[in-house]
């Protein structure tokens, strides 16, 4: 296990390069990933399976110790994405279903690898778990109301359709896998140093089965699509971190913030619009998935040459606390 672990670290540090030659590939010979869309929603379930088996009841204690830090960061999690998504979609003519795609990455809940990016960052790691984990569990309530909201415009949308998906491909897996870590640690405890290999490559695969499926639209609008993901995740970075610091959060709780909500669950976002809306209304979540890596670790490695200094008690939300 310790040689897949080095593996998955590897892979991890690269994952934004294979998920970028997986598009390539996809892209280059569609027809070899033929039939792999239907694999997409039990690809995601393994990914977030993997998620619930990492959670520990002390993972949400936070929201008892600071409840105004992660109020905040979860109210901005559901307003500034969303808001950003629909703004892009009003300025940018876009394919229905593509703009389709931006609302649903808009309306995911926090990605994955947001944690890894925050304690990277040196921010505070326990708001961003609790953002991460809080945001996916009233997913299956939140999303499907604001897709609804937002894309109805675009497409009909059963809110009812995307409730019961986000239920069987998220919440049942997370909790599943939180049950496991509780009923059975030893194993979850032996396979946990496998979980980063996995997360890629089921993404990998995600990316691989949307790009072939919807190859056409990508070569047609590919640059438009390219510019508003990069356009919705930096805005969102710079928003989620402004709104924490008007709030007055302390230095390490707006970064969390910031990578937290630009920072998205765009596997969910592919898996929703290939369900539901077609093919081409998952690429926004398939070029989110590399792109949002790529930005979110550089923003970290900037944040983790600049320490967090303590501030002022007065000074920050639960200043007390720091």
């Amino acid at each position: 296990m310790q040689r897949v672990q080095q593996v998955g670290d590897v892979v991890g540090r690269w994952f934004p390069v294979i998920v970028l030659v997986a598009g390539a590939v996809a892209l280059a010979v569609p027809g070899a990933f033929e039939g792999w869309t239907s694999a997409v929603p039990w690809l995601l379930a393994v990914i977030m399976l993997g998620m619930g088996m990492t959670l520990r009841p002390v993972d949400f204690a936070y929201i008892a110790r600071r409840p105004q830090a992660f109020a905040i960061g979860l109210c901005a999690q559901y307003v500034v994405m969303p808001s950003l998504g629909w703004l892009l979609t009003v300025l940018v003519d876009l394919p229905p279903e593509i703009a389709v795609g931006v609302i649903l990455v808009a309306c995911a809940p926090g990605g994955t690898a947001s944690n890894v990016m925050v304690f990277l960052a040196r921010g505070d790691v326990a708001l961003s778990v609790a953002m991460t984990s809080v945001s996916t569990l009233v997913a299956p309530l939140l999303t499907p109301l604001l897709v609804l909201l937002l894309a109805g415009r675009f497409l009909p949308v059963s809110p009812g359709s995307l409730f019961l998906s986000i239920v069987q491909v998220v919440l049942v897996p997370v909790v599943l896998g939180f049950l496991l870590r509780r009923w059975a640690g030893g194993f979850v405890d032996r396979v946990t140093p496998a979980l980063p290999l996995v997360s890629v490559l089921g993404i990998t695969a995600v990316v691989l089965a949307v790009v072939a499926g919807s190859a056409d639209s990508l070569l047609t609008a590919g640059l438009a699509i390219a510019a508003v993901v990069a356009v919705h995740n930096l805005a969102g970075l710079a928003l989620g971190y402004g709104v924490a610091r008007a709030f007055r959060l302390d230095l390490g709780a707006a970064r969390a913030v910031s990578i937290e909500v630009g920072m998205q669950n765009s596997g969910l976002a592919a898996t929703l619009g290939t369900v539901h809306f077609g093919p081409a209304a998952a690429l926004p979540g398939a070029v989110f998935s590399v792109w949002h890596n790529v930005s979110g670790a550089a923003l970290a490695g900037y944040w983790s040459r600049r320490p967090v200094t303590p501030e002022p008690a007065g000074a920050t939300v639960d200043g007390a606390d720091r």
